[in-house]
């Protein structure tokens, strides 16, 4: 039914989270099949994204702010001390690597 109710979802749906972060991430994700988004609740976070042509961005996030990290886009981020954020993604074909 809720392919049915949401069908700009397409087959994957989409995938609600929440994550508290006290420190940096120990890899890169990249969501393939659709936009992700980052809410951040609490604390302060960075987020680096880096884009298919190999650019790379960095976003920083306090509570309140939100970011998109675009389908293909490889991020990973780094928290200082605390941080706790809300994630929408298109889950379906998740891909890590290692951040180096």
């Amino acid at each position: 039914a809720y392919g049915a109710r949401h069908p700009s979802d397409g087959a994957e749906g989409r995938l609600v989270s929440w994550y508290s972060f006290s420190e940096s991430w120990t890899s890169w994700e990249m969501h393939p099949n659709g936009d992700e988004v980052v809410l951040c609740v609490s604390g302060e976070i960075t987020l680096m994204q880096q884009r298919p042509d190999g650019v790379c961005d960095s976003i920083t996030l306090q509570a309140g702010d939100y970011a998109i990290n675009a389908p293909g886009v490889w991020h990973t981020a780094d928290v200082k001390t605390h941080a706790a954020c809300v994630f929408i993604t298109a889950g379906e074909g998740t891909e890590h690597r290692s951040r180096d």
